[in-house]
């Protein structure tokens, strides 16, 4: 993943799963009986939180290979 494209898809991606593991976290919890929309957030945004440092850990340098 060290071309830009993907870089930017990759953080693309992780933005979108934030921002939908916040709006199951907050219907979770503003409706009643809907508690397990909040664990399916917890869930999904440590899943994505575990993906981000996967992609990020596998970045490879910006030094040229002799």
């Amino acid at each position: 993943m060290s071309e830009p494209g993907k870089r930017s898809k990759m953080w693309a991606l992780f933005l979108l799963l934030v921002v939908v593991a916040v709006a199951l976290a907050a219907i979770g919890v503003t409706v009643t009986g809907m508690t397990f929309l909040l664990a399916i957030g917890i869930v999904l945004f440590l899943a994505d939180v575990l993906f981000l440092g996967i992609g990020l850990g596998r970045r490879k340098g910006t030094r040229p290979s002799r």
